[in-house]
């Protein structure tokens, strides 16, 4: 009995970890969803594994697989990971990270029922190192290119204006365009759709500003 509840705090432990971590960036997993995955992996898995060695007991003819049920739970938690995926209007794809820490979650709380303490904590810590020390590490010694950003920026312009004179401008101004899609609105303006890289130290208000002082801009939404 001492055993089962060390295993069960030890994940309610681990998912609190993993929790503060999701709440303190404001993001949809939070505190109370990381304990609840932990600790409800743990005891699935304390089952899985008891079961199996009472009904080995009963009979030697009776096998049953110790793990079985913590298959399952990789299997179903899926489920919830799809439910933090979202795709934004302009086709951003967010969420992604909060899935792989619901899956991540759910792996600790199986490992401290299975008994692997040190292996859980380990987990852990390199989960939080991941999520929250290595990206600020890359981007101090890695390429520049990690340094940037990806931007999306819808823009209008009066008509008659020339589109590849208003594209070699963007360029000038520091910015990587990777797509670009033009189209005529209904009012004879260019409707211009631009996915853009630009260096994380630009914010998004002077983004906004270098693209709006460009010539023939009537409108400028940016989304970064």
């Amino acid at each position: 009995m001492v055993v089962v509840i060390v295993k069960l705090c030890i994940s309610a432990c681990l998912g609190l970890m993993i929790g503060i971590e999701r709440e303190l960036k404001h993001k949809p997993l939070g505190l109370k969803t990381c304990m609840v995955i932990a600790v409800s992996s743990c005891l699935l898995t304390i089952v899985s594994i008891e079961s199996a060695e009472t009904f080995s007991e009963i009979s030697p003819n009776i096998r049953t697989d110790p793990m079985r049920l913590a298959a399952q739970v990789v299997s179903g938690i899926g489920f919830i990971g799809a439910g933090v995926i979202l795709r934004r209007n302009n086709d951003a794809i967010s969420g992604l990270t909060t899935a792989a820490i619901i899956w991540g979650a759910s792996g600790l709380g199986i490992a401290a029922g299975a008994g692997f303490y040190f292996e859980a904590f380990v987990g852990v810590a390199l989960i939080l190192f991941s999520v929250n020390l290595l990206p600020l590490i890359i981007k101090k010694i890695g390429p520049s290119q990690l340094r940037q950003r990806e931007m999306r920026a819808k823009i209008t312009l009066q008509k008659g204006t020339d589109i590849t004179a208003f594209m070699n401008s963007i360029q000038a101004a520091d910015f990587e365009v990777k797509h670009v899609r033009v189209r005529d609105t209904k009012e004879k303006d260019h409707q211009i759709d631009l996915r853009l890289l630009t260096f994380e130290s630009n914010h998004i208000t002077s983004i906004y500003q270098q693209l709006r002082d460009l010539d023939g801009t009537t409108f400028v939404e940016v989304d970064g």
